[in-house]
């Protein structure tokens, strides 16, 4: 089968989460990547865990076999002056050049977008960095965990009365790679009509301050600061996550309507103190949020997570159970959308791995090979790509070109 994206081909000079991320949407649809690679300074998730069967290792790593399926790995030097010689050949083959480095990086080993441009003119070139290319703090490095800081999400999270919380994970990393892919099909789509490449310049600090434009509207028009709610909400009540019956588990509930209240109600069998006064009006119920959230708890841990779900959703209300890793691989709903694939990587063996969330009808994201070891398709991309003879690839290696 034929993905959208088949015959783009892309040099992948990028590492961690912020590059890898777009390289693997295009691989997934059909481009043929290589991911540039060196032993020298190995990718942050190869050196990552989690390790399947916690055993290290620097083709074990779990985020590494994510975000890197489907691609193929070209161990080489950069560091060395033949190894960018052969990067240069790769970048003459490639219609796209990602990477994700502190800007001047690439222009320390002449593959700056003007160095590119002089190699294929019609090349283009995504960068992603912390801060953009320029500004005056483009310099700085850092990476997803400070960005999240940086890009005001942490007075957000948390309780009111506790210090503020970062999220546990480099989320800048993560929604960087939304909009990068978006402006790279642009892009592509651009050239298609005009024969002109680009070079785009994703801020992954502008990225994550996209996402708390509610907040800073607020604070543009009403001159009100953002602060941290717990699970609350202005606009419900009850609205948070309740404790169910069992070990650590946990169900989502938003009522934000008085139809939806009538349904909570209902739902829980019209208990007496849900006609009282303090809860007659949503504005009661957030003067006595406290109290309220006391209640539905003393009902919700009577019942599973399930059961308190099913019973909210038949009576029209908003609810979730709140799931764990292990319900998310055991969801019927995701096992029945195929998301997540299963792939047999040489050394970790069989693995799942995260598909895509979302489906095009004629032209499904395929689970093609396997997140590659370091350096595995060297011999591949030397013959069938760069066209490399084994005298030159001899002479190159005693350079210290590949690694």
């Amino acid at each position: 089968m034929s993905g959208v994206f088949d015959g783009l081909k892309v040099a992948d000079f990028s590492w961690a989460i912020a590059g890898p991320l777009v390289t693997r949407y295009l691989a997934d649809f059909g481009a043929t990547v290589i991911r540039v690679e060196s032993s020298q300074r190995p990718c942050l998730l190869r050196l990552s865990a989690p390790y399947k069967e916690r055993v290290a290792g620097i083709n074990r790593g779990g985020y590494f076999a994510f975000f890197n399926a489907n691609k193929y790995s070209l161990g080489l030097n950069l560091g060395n002056a033949k190894g960018i010689e052969v990067a240069k050949k790769l970048v003459a083959w490639a219609d796209v050049v990602v990477e994700n480095f502190s800007p001047g990086r690439m222009e320390a080993w002449g593959l700056g977008y003007e160095d590119l441009k002089r190699i294929k003119p019609d090349i283009i070139m995504l960068r992603s960095s912390n801060q953009g290319q320029f500004g005056p703090h483009a310099s700085y490095s850092s990476t997803g965990v400070p960005l999240i800081g940086l890009s005001g999400f942490p007075p957000f999270i948390g309780w009111p009365d506790r210090t503020p919380l970062p999220v546990p994970v480099a989320y800048t990393d993560i929604v960087s790679p939304r909009f990068a892919t978006a402006a790279l099909i642009a892009a592509i789509d651009y050239r298609r009509r005009t024969g002109e490449g680009q070079c785009i310049d994703v801020s992954q600090f502008e990225t994550g301050v996209h996402f708390l434009g509610p907040a800073v509207l607020d604070y543009v028009v009403n001159g009100r600061e953002g602060s941290q709610t717990g699970n609350a909400s202005p606009h419900g009540a009850p609205h948070g996550a309740y404790r169910c019956k069992g070990d650590d588990r946990w169900c989502a509930i938003a009522v934000f309507t008085d139809a939806e209240w009538d349904g909570f109600c209902k739902a829980i069998g019209n208990p007496p103190w849900t006609t009282a006064p303090i809860f007659s009006t949503l504005h009661n119920r957030k003067e006595n949020e406290d109290k309220l959230n006391q209640l539905v708890e003393e009902w919700s841990m009577n019942f599973t997570a399930e059961e308190v779900m099913t019973r909210m959703q038949s009576a029209g209300v908003a609810a979730g159970i709140v799931q764990s890793s292990a319900d998310l691989v055991a969801d019927p709903h995701l096992k029945h959308r195929g998301y997540f694939l299963k792939l047999n990587h040489e050394e970790i063996g069989p693995i799942s791995s995260l598909g895509q969330a979302f489906k095009l009808s004629k032209t499904p994201a395929e689970a093609r090979m396997p997140a590659p070891s370091l350096g595995k398709h060297t011999d591949y991309v030397r013959t069938e790509i760069l066209d490399i003879s084994d005298e030159e690839f001899v002479e190159l290696l005693q350079a210290g070109a590949f690694d």
